[in-house]
């Protein structure tokens, strides 16, 4: 009997020993960066209804704070200067250890598509492969944030690898090369490790990455905030997008009778127009359209495929498309970012003549069949293959200028505040030095609002960080799209203007790219330079570093004898024209009757002289007013001035108050 009752005791000792465990936050993991010469917060839970004991091995305090009755726990912990590696040792009872710690700087890294893209992957920045063979920096670690959406703020967020990983060659392929070359840069001039949180999300907007709080105190959100906490928002936007799908259908003059008629190989062509892919239509041949575009493409197999099973690849498609073979489906995919390779069965290859023909739904923003040449093929067997990357014909199926707006979904990443809930706030309880944000092309269409938007994202999460006007350093929208020869309206110029407008809050900065663009691609390969020069904000304004960091700054706008003369700081030594050619290149100026013409703009100095015969008494000069400008004027350390205008007209965008679902740049 004593025995049986030492035996259960000892069992009920396990018992409690088993259950007494620390449960921690995926934000604390082997490998991570803590925030150096700070207090940290740590927290977690424990079953153990009494106390837990953080001990860092950096110092030889131990920590002992009480359990709360719902198990949670919070420990303040004194860093020291940056340095490491150190352990965390956790006790309740039952011992949890986190090693390889890093005692560093810790940056936030935020935004849409241009902040995710990897260096590898989908993305292939320039050099990719010598980048990623030279990444070799266990002192640079970053967190990869899952993409998640939650309607009301979570607690903890979903994280890729397990946790915290260190930059190596194996490790960075998939990783935004925006932060990584940002945290290369300070890690190479100070010596610091460097901790990234990485948590963006292509194609997403702004005011999906702020809080309900925030929102709520904005009309143009209320509404859209309401739907998102709504138990019947989703059976509402299904029924609304049945009957708008039924409307989509009656109008696309492709689909007869529920039957995709332009998709037969019997469909007469001949009066088609011709594009060549691949690439995205808004450039230059379809600007600014969204709808249903058909593409139809003749080939000539070798005799010796038929009966051979072949592979159809399409690159990308923004946003959906149903692919057919000689007037046989062979695949459908949604989602702009996903490779098409379509498996072409051998009993679909009976004849040299092929005809393939795509349906392409774009619901908003660019659309098109896209991404590079090598990625369009047939290929056959013995790795032989033909190449697709030429001259497709094509005709308009669905306008969607023409239908009812389309209904805009309860689900998905484009909803006010989901984004917040899920990939920012289960962070803000974690000691950071700042945050890197890239974002914009999904709010161009509503530029103006981005006015308020933008600075009350910045605001938002300062607030609920609680570390008062924490470094906020940000990318202005690059270059894009074709030029435009003349003076027009530019919501992405405005979008520009709007995030030059948040430098008037404290402790900001931006990072102009608008010369390093691309015209065809949304997402410009040279994230090098990217990271360079928001990295050159930090190491002036954060680590106080004798480096240049911005381009020429515009102090005064002045008319003298129908001339406007612009006086600049150039921030460096001096203003640089980087023409070859004695004039400035990217300046309009215009009258009271706010007109602009391409002006003669000469540079005297720290003076910019501008003048243009068509305006004899100027009141207004812009520079770089236009999706894709022509910069030119630099300092001597080789930066751009920001895109700017002396006016506070009237911006073309002024009246766009909803988010299109699908927007813009993805």
């Amino acid at each position: 009997m004593t025995k049986k009752i030492i035996s259960i005791a000892s069992l009920l000792l396990v018992i409690l020993f088993v259950e007494a465990e620390v449960k921690l936050p995926t934000v604390f993991s082997d490998n991570m960066v803590l925030q150096q010469k700070s207090k940290v917060k740590i927290w977690g839970t424990s079953s153990n209804q009494e106390e837990v004991t953080v001990s860092p091995s950096w110092s030889k305090k131990k920590y002992v704070v009480p359990v709360q009755d719902d198990g949670h726990w919070s420990a303040y912990v004194s860093t020291p200067s940056f340095g490491g590696p150190y352990d965390i040792q956790i006790d309740d009872g039952q011992q949890l250890v986190l090693k390889n710690i890093l005692i560093g700087e810790v940056w936030v890294c935020s935004g849409q598509s241009n902040m995710e893209m990897p260096l590898a992957g989908w993305g292939n920045i320039n050099n990719f492969k010598e980048e990623i063979a030279a990444a070799n920096f266990p002192d640079i670690r970053f967190l990869q944030v899952q993409h998640t959406t939650r309607n009301r703020p979570v607690q903890d967020a979903e994280v890729q690898y397990g946790g915290w990983v260190a930059v190596t060659p194996q490790t960075i392929a998939e990783f935004s090369a925006t932060a990584y070359f940002f945290a290369r840069e300070l890690y190479e001039k100070t010596g610091i490790p460097i901790g990234l949180i990485h948590t963006s999300w292509g194609g997403t907007v702004a005011e999906a990455w702020t809080s309900t709080e925030t929102l709520n105190k904005i009309p143009d959100f209320q509404s859209a905030i309401q739907r998102v906490t709504s138990a019947d928002a989703q059976a509402e936007y299904e029924h609304e997008l049945h009957v708008w799908n039924q409307i989509m259908a009656q109008h696309d003059e492709g689909q007869q009778d529920g039957e995709f008629g332009w998709l037969s190989h019997k469909t007469a062509d001949s009066n088609w127009s011709v594009m060549q892919l691949p690439t995205l239509w808004d450039t230059d041949i379809l600007p600014n359209f969204d709808g249903v575009v058909y593409f139809r493409k003749e080939i000539q197999l070798p005799k010796h495929w038929i009966g051979e099973k072949l592979y159809l690849q399409l690159g990308m498609i923004d946003d959906e498309d149903v692919t057919y073979w000689n007037g046989k489906q062979v695949g459908t995919t949604q989602g702009y970012n996903q490779n098409r390779v379509y498996e072409i069965p051998a009993s679909l290859v009976q004849s040299t003549d092929v005809t393939i023909a795509v349906r392409v739904f774009d619901s908003g923003g660019g659309g098109g069949m896209y991404g590079e040449a090598a990625q369009f093929n047939v290929v056959g067997p013995n790795g032989e293959y033909l190449s697709l990357a030429s001259d497709w014909k094509y005709k308009i199926g669905v306008d969607l200028a023409k239908l009812p707006e389309m209904p805009t979904s309860n689900e998905g990443p484009n909803r006010p505040t989901v984004l917040y809930n899920a990939m920012i706030h289960p962070f803000t309880p974690f000691k950071i030095r700042g945050a890197i944000w890239y974002q914009g092309e999904s709010n161009a269409d509503r530029a103006h609002q981005y006015r308020k938007l933008f600075p009350d994202l910045i605001r938002d999460w300062r607030t609920h960080w609680n570390q008062g006007d924490f470094p906020f350093y940000y990318v202005q929208l690059a270059n894009f799209m074709h030029k435009e020869p003349q003076p027009i309206a530019s919501a992405w110029a405005e979008l520009r203007d709007a995030q030059k407008g948040a430098l008037q809050l404290p402790n900001t900065g931006m990072a102009v790219i608008a010369d390093i663009g691309d015209a065809d691609d949304i997402h410009p390969k040279n994230k090098q330079e990217v990271g360079k020069r928001l990295a050159l904000i930090a190491l002036k304004k954060t680590y106080k570093k004798a480096v240049v960091f911005s381009g020429p700054i515009l102090r005064s706008a002045v008319e003298k004898n129908g001339e406007i003369h612009l006086t600049f700081d150039p921030v460096g030594k001096r203003l640089i024209n980087r023409n070859e050619e004695p004039r400035l290149t990217g300046f309009t100026i215009a009258g009271e009757d706010q007109v602009f013409y391409n002006a003669e703009a000469l540079l005297h100095g720290d003076k910019v002289i501008v003048k243009a015969s068509q305006v004899s008494k100027p009141v207004a000069v812009r520079y770089g007013w236009t999706n894709n400008p022509d910069l030119s004027l630099y300092n001597d350390a080789g930066l751009p001035a920001s895109p700017f205008k002396t006016d506070n007209w009237k911006d073309s965008t002024q009246k766009a108050r909803s988010a299109n679902p699908d927007s813009y740049a993805k």
